[in-house]
């Protein structure tokens, strides 16, 4: 067992501990994403359940982990496929539960299809079963079949779980602060990413189609180890900008246009998140940069605010403090600051979050408030920091701002004095972006 996976076994010895802290002891059951079809003969590329890979770091499908809290002491068990020569030579590598075993540091593994006839076994006479109810639907299947054949048991002077409790409370907490293992693939996933953006701001000029910039990310991303995208790329030109989760990259871009591009790899497991807008001909308009000049205060007033203790909710509010302002400011608002916001009137043009965790997933796990409290900052937690400005034509908006879109977004690691930003060699300042785009 290498170093790495000496830190997944970590992790479920602390969600061992956590299980004897609460109930006693009991058993967790972890399973993996199941391979989804795409069509006929195909599937789509498989994706662990980042739950799953947490505690493993094993990337096949059709993979169980079962975590007992006995009295006889802990135990780490791994159910995963066997080797099998025809379909390694069909669809590649297998591990096998004997290599598995060794590698990943379980302290038992045995085949997936021995899970029907073990499970009832190790559940038997255990307080509690642990596991993430309502995240797989077969899943859930398979956990009422298991309670149900242990209940059928009870003649023979065994108990069933009496609670069944989401382990998933235990692992959010958890993935919330990020190690140092976690922390060096991120900051990977995001050095790719920012190299993408470059990239693309590089290839960009006015008579190609969104699609063609698109294709520059991804041929970075897989130049440099990444393994997918960490979402649908978005690649917004012009009024595209206007809209959130634009998704269909096929406009031909003009002179003139802005392009708002959000796109992050995934990298080992870990996602990363930026956002950059800029002019395709490689020169801001003036209301292009009046607007652009109003996001930019705004998301490094909320960076600023980022900070060990800061409640999460402090720097969605600065965003709208300084936004509303700048409305304002250009005259697409009216009226005194405090009373925009109160109305909330600057939801015309800023209506989303300045923000969420980033880990695994790209919004990643983790609660943002607490018995109605906003969750306070630690050190390692990982969060996006996007503020923006989306003008979409209407009778109360001056012609020139119109289809002016504008988001600018960084991941940023809280630190025991402030933050890493870990996307900081991403053009952002209206120099940077001027010299870097087409050149």
């Amino acid at each position: 067992m290498n170093h790495a996976h000496q830190v997944y076994r970590e992790r479920r010895d602390a969600v061992l501990k956590s299980m004897r802290e609460r109930s006693g002891g009991g058993l967790a059951l972890v399973p993996t994403a199941a391979e989804v079809p795409r069509n006929r003969d195909s599937l789509y590329p498989f994706r662990h359940d980042s739950y799953f890979y947490y505690l493993s770091g094993f990337p096949e499908p059709e993979a169980v982990i079962a975590l007992i809290a006995g009295d006889d002491g802990d135990r780490h068990v791994l159910f995963c496929r066997e080797r099998n020569e025809e379909r390694e030579i069909w669809d590649g590598f297998r591990y096998g539960p004997d290599a598995a075993r060794e590698i990943f540091g379980f302290d038992e593994a045995h085949p997936i299809s021995a899970l029907r006839e073990k499970l009832p076994e190790i559940a038997s006479d255990r307080p509690a079963l642990f596991t993430p109810l309502g995240l797989f639907e077969p899943w859930d299947r398979k956990v009422s079949d298991l309670l149900n054949e242990v209940r059928n048991r009870v003649r023979t002077g065994v108990t069933a779980p009496e609670e069944i409790v989401d382990v998933r409370t235990t692992l959010d907490a958890m993935r919330l602060v990020k190690d140092a293992h976690e922390l060096s693939l991120m900051r990977r996933a995001c050095a790719i990413s920012s190299a993408a953006h470059r990239r693309a701001m590089r290839a960009s000029r006015p008579g190609l189609f969104e699609y063609q910039i698109e294709a520059e990310l991804l041929h970075e991303f897989l130049r440099e180890g990444a393994q997918a995208v960490a979402y649908s790329s978005i690649v917004a030109s012009g009024p595209n900008a206007c809209v959130l989760h634009y998704r269909e990259n096929n406009r031909l871009m003009q002179d003139g246009d802005l392009l708002l591009i959000d796109a992050g790899c995934e990298y080992q497991g870990y996602a990363s998140d930026i956002t950059r807008t800029f002019p395709v001909s490689g020169r801001f308009s003036g209301p292009q940069k009046a607007v652009y000049e109003i996001v930019l205060a705004a998301q490094l007033a909320c960076i600023d605010a980022v900070k060990p203790g800061a409640p999460f909710h402090d720097y969605h509010q600065v965003a709208e403090r300084v936004l509303a302002q700048g409305f304002i400011d250009l005259g697409l608002l009216s009226g005194p600051l405090d009373a925009v916001l109160e109305s909330a009137s600057y939801k015309q043009f800023y209506m989303h979050r300045a923000g969420h965790w980033l880990g695994m997933d790209v919004h990643d796990a983790g609660l943002y408030q607490v018995h109605g409290e906003s969750m306070r900052l630690v050190p390692g937690m990982v969060l996006t920091v996007e503020p923006g400005a989306y003008i979409r034509p209407a009778d109360n908006v001056p012609e020139r701002f119109w289809n002016v879109g504008v988001r600018i977004e960084d991941d940023v690691l809280v630190t025991s004095d402030g933050v890493e930003n870990l996307t900081a060699t991403t053009p952002k300042s209206v120099a940077d972006i001027e010299a870097a785009v087409g050149k």
